[in-house]
């Protein structure tokens, strides 16, 4: 057996989410990204003397909508409190963050790895503000600080030790990315920061109770990192075991070039940042009518759309996924489905030509000017055998995107675009055939995918007005003589 077999990961994420809010959580600054450096900097953010913070309601609203749609407990009276620590980026000396009352109490997020669905449950949600950013560029011995960062409004998201492999992370990083984005409570870009995540690993021998010297790796950018990172240090953690060797608690980085982790700094226990109440800010409450307020406004959960979309329009499970990732694609599905009963087309269409068409556009779904009818009439056209897929989707929906009032009937008989007759289908097929007759033989002994070439040819042949069903097996009928 394996010696990593013996063991087990235990994983606990904190995942930072920059709010989407205009303004820093304490001061006006703007929250923009990508403005030249020490740009967006007040003397709040800087933490001039004689200066104080003020909460950014929005900030609250905002924490508290993740905080119901994940199942949390709201806690109502709240205050804020200093955590103390000395690094350069830190203008006040000391970060403000909430620490005996955090906003959010207890939930879970449900993620899918394989076929297993699991809850993994959350220790607490709370509300804090950003770092700068120390630059530390070429052979340099200065670092550059950045300071519009400084203050950005964040929530940390943190799990119980309750993930136990790398597809689990993965996952739930990937869920709750997809969770904030479709709440609008964080634009979700690794890239730019405003979504990333620090790993807590452990190991301990399978069936042991208590948990192991964990390891945190910070702001990790990407799903791929935080995979690669878990893997490269469980590894190393087993393998100190195996060799008799103690572990610390560490705080360390991933390098990105071959994916190794190294160490940054002993990690520091709870106690080494004394804690204590902010004083600058007074304590807040949050009311039973606020919060039912927030609840009533937050759009339902991508599990519940994708539900109601199985159980109402007998859906598969990739369809109503699909769907539910963009609820304004998801309402533009139920639109189309008031003008027409085929249900499975009307999802082919929204999740292919339409989201690829948004996606080229840069456009949302509620920004589509093409009306859910003129959609559904195509799917007529196509089921009554007028036109073909392809040339819906090649020709008239080209068309529709540019001119979205087009009369589609008199547009298909100015462009000649019905389908073909069965005698010229049957021209096509024969001259197909005949240019492709040496891979007759060829089919005959069994390289059945010869067909697709066949029926490709005829295609072509007609313009993309012959129907590719019929095509298929008028072929087939032919070939199997």
């Amino acid at each position: 057996m394996n010696s990593s077999d013996q063991y087990e990961t235990v994983i606990g994420l904190e995942v930072h989410a920059q709010l989407l809010t205009a303004s820093k959580l304490f001061c006006s600054d703007t929250t923009a990204f990508g403005l030249p450096s020490n740009t967006q900097v007040s003397a709040i953010s800087l933490a001039h003397p004689g200066t104080l913070p003020k909460l950014n309601k929005e900030a609250i609203r905002l924490a508290i909508t993740l905080g119901l749609a994940t199942h949390s407990q709201i806690v109502q009276h709240n205050y804020f409190a200093r955590k103390n620590y000395f690094y350069p980026d830190l203008p006040k000396g000391y970060q403000i963050t909430q620490h005996t009352t955090p906003i959010c109490k207890g939930g879970y997020v449900e993620i899918t790895v394989g076929k297993q669905k699991k809850a993994v449950q959350l220790n607490r949600i709370h509300i804090e503000e950003d770092a700068g950013k120390s630059i530390h560029e070429g052979e340099s011995d200065f670092t550059q600080l950045d300071f519009n960062r400084a203050g950005m409004p964040l929530v940390e998201i943190v799990t119980e030790p309750d993930l136990r492999s790398a597809e689990e992370a993965a996952a739930y990083v990937t869920t709750l990315r997809k969770l904030v984005r479709h709440l609008g409570v964080c634009d979700g870009n690794m890239e730019e920061g405003s979504f990333r995540c620090d790993v807590n690993i452990s190991v301990r021998k399978k069936g042991d109770e208590k948990l192991g010297t964990k390891v945190e790796i910070k702001n990790l950018n990407s799903i791929r990192f935080i995979k690669k990172a878990i893997e490269a240090e469980s590894a190393q953690l087993i393998e100190k075991l195996e060799n008799g060797e103690s572990i610390l608690q560490q705080t360390k980085g991933l390098n990105e070039t071959d994916f190794t982790t190294y160490v940054i700094r002993t990690k520091e226990d709870e106690d080494d940042y004394r804690y204590f109440p902010e004083p600058d800010l007074p304590p807040f409450i949050i009311t039973e009518e606020q919060i039912e307020s927030i609840r009533q406004a937050t759009p339902p959960l991508q599990s519940e759309i994708k539900e109601r979309l199985i159980r109402q329009f007998s859906l598969s499970d990739y369809d109503s996924s699909q769907l539910a990732e963009d609820t304004e694609l998801a309402a533009y599905f139920t639109k189309l489905t008031k003008e027409t009963t085929s249900y499975k087309a009307a999802a082919n269409w929204v999740i292919g030509p339409i989201k690829n068409y948004l996606a080229d556009a840069d456009k949302g779904a509620d920004e589509i000017e093409i009306p859910p009818s003129y959609i559904a009439q195509l799917i007529s056209l196509i089921d009554e055998g007028i036109i073909s897929y392809g040339i819906a989707i090649q020709k008239i929906f080209t068309h529709l995107i540019k001119h979205p009032q087009t009369n589609i009937l008199q547009y298909i008989q100015q462009e000649n675009l019905q389908l073909q007759s069965g005698n010229e289908t049957d021209a096509f097929i024969d001259a197909a055939l005949t240019k492709y007759a040496q891979k007759i033989t060829d089919y005959k002994k069994g390289k059945k995918g010869l067909l697709s070439l066949f029926v490709g040819e005829v295609m072509r042949l007609s313009k993309g007005k012959a129907n590719a069903e019929e095509v298929t097996k008028k072929l087939e009928e032919k070939l199997n003589q």
